[in-house]
């Protein structure tokens, strides 16, 4: 396959023909390869990897946390979703949250943990080892220990505080009562038994046996929501995924109220434009990008998690086209932000009316084989340590959220009990002529729907490698004008943009503000795996 953008990246993109992963953690990369090497599959490998994130990075992912599934089997003609998204407790209502803070982070915060479930049922679908094989890694990193890394030692170091509140979060994570050195050894006793009991016993032991059971009584004795009954009635759901056609490639991302609508919306108007000609980094690249962006911010915040959202008209392409023409090439327009709010600024970006068109109507990682099962996975505790607390004896720190809920009723995505709510998590495969071309994704909040877009733009319009996709400096709109850039962009497009309106904030050159992307490509000409990872985090890739 032809480059023309090679020698961008400062690693190279990692090569194999058996399999490939990448993951945020080398050890978790090592132990879905080692699934692969041992006669698994791509799905025994994403959940190995899955299952040791856990361990390694649990700041970001793990048991007591959410997430999204784009798996491909071979001969199959599209992916299929799995989503293990939590619901809010049966007794999530806005006045549970009267007191200022108690859904952001807390023992109110977690929805009902649906990453087992999900682990689980990919495993009963799709794997092809036992689950002791599979949770082998985690369990021996958990119970021996890890050394920790510089980045691992910065994150922990950010949320000591957070960690020190609760007995069990600090005995769990913390040395003395402070963050682990680079080099330590941490080691997670608690978490080892719960993964065993996992393999021992399945999803019932974790939903309607010994480990629901203590962390319901953990969260109700302290004040939480959660019940035995919100965990015992979870199941994970099998979905169709949604998608759109960009450039000749189709581009599939798990359904609302999945976000990943708006990433899709952002392709269709972007279609219009001719980036490859504009040059990757210019200033037209990314004031196209950026207005195409809000106003697709827009579009998602208002439908993503309305009742039966008007997916097929966000979708259309003459929606896209009207959308289009709201693009001022010479300024800046005003986005309302990441999040619904009912009152609107005289300047801002409003969503569209797609009946109007149709009226019937923070961590990533990959996975694949040489038998053409691919796996891409997003999955996350939402906040840092997600509510921060270690449930009981579990060794889970459960996830935060209830923060991406609304308490505003006029928002489509107030909390309500046993409602789903928008996630900001999205997965993406990218397909050409009926096979599987691409997978990346990124963690990074709402910054997802904004980072994973760019990283494909670089590879289809610019012609990058994955790992020079994943690399190339980035951006995120934010409220108004404001535009958040890596400060690697040239001095004279940050000053062009600036003429333009754009409120111009100038990131540290490499920042996991805009993510940690990772991602596999596949060369259609000989089937040789390209695997990428971000250097913005402990990401790595490996492949044979």
């Amino acid at each position: 396959m032809a480059w023309p953008n090679l020698g961008l990246a400062h690693r190279p993109a990692v090569t194999g023909a058996r399999g490939a992963v990448a993951s945020a953690h080398p050890l978790a990369s090592l132990a879905g390869l080692t699934m692969l090497q041992q006669g698994g599959n791509a799905i025994d490998a994403a959940v190995a990897i899955a299952a040791t994130l856990n361990v390694v990075e649990p700041f970001m992912s793990g048991a007591g946390g959410v997430g999204y599934m784009v798996i491909t089997t071979p001969g199959a003609t599209a992916p299929v979703v799995l989503d293990y998204t939590g619901r809010a407790p049966a007794a999530a209502t806005p006045d549970a949250f009267a007191e200022e803070g108690s859904k952001d982070d807390g023992i109110r915060s977690p929805l009902v943990p649906g990453a087992v479930a999900g682990w689980l049922a990919a495993l009963e679908r799709y794997g092809s080892l036992d689950r002791a094989t599979v949770f082998a890694p985690a369990i021996y990193y958990a119970e021996h220990g890890f050394p920790m890394t510089i980045k691992g030692h910065w994150f922990f170091s950010q949320w000591v505080e957070r960690l020190r509140r609760w007995e069990t979060s600090s005995r769990a994570y913390l040395h003395d009562g402070e963050a682990p050195q680079p080099g330590a050894i941490l080691r997670q006793p608690d978490l080892a038994r719960t993964f065993r009991l996992i393999v021992e016993g399945g999803a019932e032991v974790f939903y309607r046996g010994p480990i629901g059971a203590e962390i319901a009584r953990f969260s109700q004795a302290h004040g939480g929501l959660l019940t035995e009954a919100d965990l015992a009635t979870y199941e994970p759901a099998w979905l169709e995924p949604i998608s759109t056609d960009y450039r000749g490639y189709r581009v599939f991302c798990p359904p609302p109220p999945c976000s990943g609508i708006q990433y899709l919306i952002t392709f269709n108007i972007l279609e219009g434009f001719d980036l490859a000609a504009m040059g990757q980094g210019s200033a037209d690249h990314i004031h196209y990008l950026a207005e195409a962006m809000k106003l697709a911010v827009a579009d998602r915040a208002t439908y993503a998690a309305a009742p039966n959202p008007p997916v097929a008209g966000l979708l259309s392409k003459e929606y896209a086209a009207l959308r289009r023409r709201l693009i001022d090439p010479e300024r800046a327009g005003y986005s309302g932000g990441e999040r619904f709010t009912s009152t609107k600024h005289p300047r801002e970006i409003l969503p569209g009316s797609p009946e109007s068109i149709l009226r019937e109507s923070t961590t990533h990682f990959v996975a694949i084989d040489a038998a053409g099962n691919a796996v891409a996975c997003t999955q996350t505790l939402g906040g840092p340590f997600g509510c921060g607390i270690v449930h009981g004896n579990t060794g889970l720190a459960l996830n935060n959220f209830a923060h991406w809920f609304d308490l505003d009723p006029a928002s489509p995505n107030v909390i309500a009990p046993n409602k789903k709510v928008e996630m900001c998590l999205s997965p993406s495969q990218v397909w050409r002529d009926g096979r599987l071309f691409l997978m990346v994704g990124t963690p990074g909040s709402f910054g997802i729907m904004e980072t994973t877009p760019q990283m494909i733009i670089n590879v289809l319009d610019h012609g990058f490698s994955i790992q020079a996709a994943i690399e190339a400096p980035r951006f995120r709109t934010l409220t108004g004008t404001e535009l958040a850039i890596e400060s690697r962009i040239e001095p004279a497009v940050v000053e062009e943009l600036r003429r333009r309106g754009h409120d111009v904030q100038l990131l540290e050159p490499w920042t996991p503000f805009v993510g940690g992307g990772q991602g596999i490509l596949i060369d259609p000409e000989t089937g040789a795996f390209f695997a990428g990872a971000d250097p913005r985090r402990d990401g790595y890739a490996l492949a044979f």
